[in-house]
């Protein structure tokens, strides 16, 4: 479906016969509806009704699609799929906030429904509630809505910013771009909000057996036998009588102090720069520990119910706009544990991950006629472009197209992005000039328009995306705060970019598995995993294949760059890799 009809990914805009509701819910409980016309008005009378998802499920009608407008999926979706109700596309008031305070320089100001409202009516302006903390256990009790004015109607407020909004999106440099972008994030949303409630299929048997086959036995009160006995290992290298902590980074450096080898931290990459009989065991104790810590009996008893790990995600958590979870380690499921990963008996795990997604990414939105003739020649990028370029030397290609999306200018990287920028040079002028404007503190943005926050608002991220740690330079702090700020902001235009992509992506395959046993079960940045039947399999794959293309051609147009997924059946997480 190559222009994108009846996929939903049309610049958020309704097909024929859709329709548009608004809802909202009162402090009692009662919920307020009213259909809303193309400039967020209503346009008919407003409904009371005292039970929200069959309010829902009653205006949902068949044969036609409809946009619910409400002011968080977060609070109003998970009662929704409670009682069975699946809504096909919304626009959440608060995401699509964000987006349009980030696209007008306002990065991090409230986005919630209240304070959007009391922007408009010049009021005092809320907090929003504090995030949760990244490794925080699951909770019963969620934080609630931040409240609007006593006595303010809420379905009004609704569309009141609701129309502000669509208003602030027709003022955008390229709307048609940024009404995507809203679609996308709202309908990630949606995801998000099914794949919090479906889980992934675990089994807890599997883990706990291999973490009594990698860590031993358990004692309450004390760590695991295997690293016990690591432990003690550690300590008798550096001596007898010796008493060394692995698990504390302090303790370790000052025992190698002790054995006249200065160690700049306890990193793994450091430690294997000593020859030292300690640093065997103290790597070994290093892994086992952090599947301890992260992913052992503890996480095991907190995160997985029922045969599912039930994580949850938080969509456009990061400044770029990948996702992020609020504990349960998601996003970093370590291979090993990838064996508790497994489908129903008759079920199959579709693995799919996008092929080299940043290059393709780069190629489409810098618009390079040598590197989109790269992107669609459906081989291998790195391939064709070390025969092109580099000599056939594939390693070289690769470091240097990595080399100029991250920034990596220094040594060989600095020849590698000469040889890019002569055979490239709109693709290398295209990152050069984000790096420019980030380093000089304008706004830079996405292809669809997601927008780096300004100056020192988002320094704290500038570590997103496998950036290294800026570096000092002869300018001083300030030079060197607007130097990193320049690295992140070069990749920022291409990762952005690519999650937004993917967004739409999701956005595409849930419709696809709409009419399908098939579930989505986990997504972590290029990779998804859907859950079916094993005779669903193909399909599935044939699914995302085509919600890549579709998602392609809607993000960036008609153009030669191509965005392959590879694809794994499997009954097994751990052996799609």
């Amino acid at each position: 479906m190559r222009n994108g009809h009846g996929s939903g990914l049309r610049g958020g805009r309704e097909r024929e016969g859709a329709v548009r509701w608004a809802v909202a819910v009162t402090a009692e409980g009662t919920a307020l509806l009213c259909p809303v016309d193309g400039r967020g008005r209503a346009a008919g009378p407003v409904e009371a009704e005292p039970d929200a998802a069959r309010a829902v499920a009653e205006r949902t009608a068949s044969g036609s699609v409809t946009r619910w407008v409400w002011r968080s999926t977060g609070q109003v979706y998970p009662r929704l799929l409670e009682t069975g109700v699946r809504v096909e596309r919304c626009h959440d008031t608060e995401a699509c906030e964000a987006l349009l305070l980030g696209h007008e320089g306002r990065w991090g100001e409230p986005r919630s429904l209240a304070a959007a409202w009391a922007r408009l009516h010049r009021a005092p302006v809320p907090d929003d509630p504090p995030l949760p903390a990244a490794d925080q256990q699951p909770s019963l009790f969620a934080p609630g809505p931040v409240p609007l004015p006593r006595g303010t109607d809420p379905l009004a407020a609704l569309l009141e910013v609701y129309a502000d909004q669509l208003r602030r999106v027709e003022e955008a440099g390229h709307p048609e771009r940024m009404r995507l972008l809203l679609a996308a994030e709202s309908a990630g949303t949606l995801v998000a909000a099914e794949l919090n409630r479906t889980g992934v299929p675990w089994r807890a048997d599997v883990h706990r057996e291999l973490l009594r086959e990698l860590l031993g036995e358990s004692y309450p009160g004390g760590e695991p036998a295997r690293l016990a006995q690591l432990a003690e290992e550690v300590s008798r290298a550096f001596g007898p009588g010796v008493r060394v902590r692995p698990d504390l980074p302090a303790d370790v450096v000052r025992a190698f102090a002790r054995a006249g080898i200065r160690l700049p931290s306890t990193r793994a990459w450091e430690l294997r720069k000593v020859d030292h009989p300690a640093v065997a065991p103290l790597l070994r104790y290093k892994t086992l520990y952090r599947l301890h810590t992260a992913h052992g009996r503890s996480w095991l008893r907190t995160w997985v119910r029922e045969g599912r790990f039930r994580p949850e995600y938080v969509p456009g958590g990061s400044v770029t706009g990948r996702w992020t979870s609020n504990g349960g380690g998601a996003l970093q499921i370590p291979r090993v544990v990838r064996r508790a990963v497994t489908a129903d008996p008759g079920w199959r795990l579709v693995v799919a991950d996008a092929a080299q997604m940043e290059p393709r990414v780069l190629a489409a939105v810098s618009r390079d006629r040598g590197l989109m003739e790269v992107a669609g020649s459906g081989r291998d990028m790195y391939s064709v472009l070390s025969d092109r370029a580099f000599g056939g030397d594939r390693n070289r290609a690769k470091l240097a197209l990595l080399g100029a999306v991250y920034g990596q200018t220094s040594g060989d990287g600095l020849r590698h992005l000469a040889d890019l920028r002569r055979r490239y040079p709109a693709a290398v002028a295209y990152v050069d000039e984000a790096a420019r404007a980030g380093e000089e503190g304008r706004l830079v943005r996405t292809w669809l328009g997601r927008t780096c926050p300004p100056s020192a608002a988002g320094d704290a991220d500038f570590g997103d995306g496998g950036i290294d740690p800026p570096e000092t330079d002869a300018q001083g702090p300030a030079g060197s705060a607007a130097r990193a700020r320049g690295r992140f902001t070069r990749n920022f235009v291409v990762q952005g970019s690519g999650a937004d992509w993917m967004l739409l992506v999701l956005a595409a395959l849930r419709q696809s598995l709409a009419g399908m046993c098939a579930e989505l079960v986990f997504f972590q940045h290029d990779e998804v995993i859907v859950h079916c039947p094993a005779q669903e399999a193909g399909a599935v794959a044939d699914a995302v294949r085509a919600a890549g293309e579709r998602a392609a051609v809607a993000a960036f147009g008609e153009i030669p760059v191509r965005f392959p997924f590879t694809t794994a059946v499997v009954e097994c997480y751990a052996d799609a890799k």
